[in-house]
């Protein structure tokens, strides 16, 4: 392993687009890619094995996620640098994202100098957010537009995107390694926050702030 070359855990379930991320990163000298992972468990893992100066992370996974795994890994090491690349622009994932820790968030669609730029920048260290998703952010900021799901916690939140893709409070509890109990109690403090009475309506809020597809 060369000494200057900045390690890179590379996270995505599309193993078509780590391996276009793994091409793009490893063609100049700069970067060298230690591991891939295809889920956010599997990149908690990775992140205490290898140990990389820099996660790039895809946002919208099965299981605990993109934002569960930023929570994970920065809980074990507060000062990992993690930067987001998402497909969702709207910001309830951004906010989420940076809440957990990530210091860079950009569009999977940017291009390849601005994703090396961007990964370069997380690697010393610094905050990297694409231009399109600040001026969104600093827009909700001006506008007060809050998304109703900033009322949840970290935790709810997770529950929330759970239960909105249709899994069952047992499987969320194996999932989040939490007490079907806990869960069901997460689950009614989401209702009453959100003012929801069923999974219908709870779904429907998840499309409406970006979360599902539609």
């Amino acid at each position: 392993m060369s000494l200057n070359k900045i390690t890179v855990l590379l996270v995505d379930d599309h193993e078509l687009v780590r391996a276009g991320f793994r091409r793009l990163l490893e063609d100049g000298e700069k970067f060298q890619v230690v591991a891939e992972a295809g889920s956010g468990e599997q990149a908690v893992q990775d992140f205490a094995k290898y140990h990389p100066n820099v996660v790039v992370m895809d946002i919208s996974m099965p299981g605990i996620g993109g934002v569960g795994a930023i929570e994970r890994i920065i809980a074990r090491e507060p000062t990992a640098k993690i930067l987001v690349l998402s497909v969702h622009e709207d910001s309830v994932f951004t906010t989420r994202a940076m809440q957990a820790g990530a210091l860079g968030f950009i569009p999977k669609r940017s291009a390849p100098e601005a994703m090396l730029k961007a990964v370069e920048m997380v690697s010393q260290g610094r905050t990297c957010i694409a231009p399109e998703i600040a001026q969104q952010l600093a827009m909700q900021k001006l506008t007060g537009s809050e998304n109703p799901l900033d009322v949840l916690s970290q935790r709810e939140f997770e529950v929330f995107r759970l239960l909105a893709e249709g899994k069952t409070v047992n499987e969320i509890a194996d999932i989040l390694n939490l007490s079907p109990k806990t869960v069901g109690t997460h689950h009614t403090n989401i209702k009453q926050k959100l003012n929801v009475s069923n999974s219908a309506e709870l779904a429907r809020l998840a499309i409406r702030s970006g979360l599902l597809e539609a």
